[in-house]
């Protein structure tokens, strides 16, 4: 039953693990060496699955820490996991030694989650002015996809290109 499952999730997880830091290894190891350092998302369960120029993606299986009282994930525990995809998204594209932080950000929920996993994928940035950066992402199930607009605004310091 369940073990199965998270047998099944590890072994997956791995596996795109290994696919991400093959195609690009110094990027991966940036925004994995902070994400580690995010307290939440570690107390939360959640993982990076995927990095690339512009684009993270980051799981978080369901548990009861992300959960409100009806069972389904809790729509601040989604609001965040999209909220970090976004910034290591947008980190992406920066210097090393730069930094980035949230201004602002809204979330539309299109659907309820329970069970499995939950995935954001943070996949298209655009420069809004010098200093900021917009993005947008989708907040899905692993399996099947259910797809919900997450629509991102942070600042960096200073846009590269």
């Amino acid at each position: 039953g369940q073990a199965k499952c998270q047998a099944l999730q590890r072994q997956n997880h791995e596996s795109e693990q290994s696919m991400t830091q093959a195609a690009h290894p110094e990027l991966h190891a940036r925004i994995e060496a902070s994400f580690v350092r995010q307290g939440m998302m570690q107390h939360l369960g959640a993982r990076i699955v995927s990095v690339a120029p512009g684009e993270v993606e980051i799981a978080l299986p369901y548990s009861e820490r992300v959960t409100q009282q009806q069972g389904g994930y809790h729509g601040g525990a989604m609001g965040a996991l999209a909220d970090i995809a976004g910034g290591y998204a947008g980190l992406t594209v920066l210097p090393e030694g730069m930094e980035i932080v949230t201004v602002e950000y809204k979330i539309n929920f299109l659907a309820s989650f329970q069970g499995g996993e939950i995935r954001v994928a943070q996949h298209r940035l655009w420069r809004l002015r010098r200093q900021r950066l917009a993005g947008e992402g989708e907040v899905a199930r692993a399996h099947p996809s259910i797809p919900g607009s997450v629509p991102l605004t942070r600042p960096p310091g200073r846009a590269p290109w």
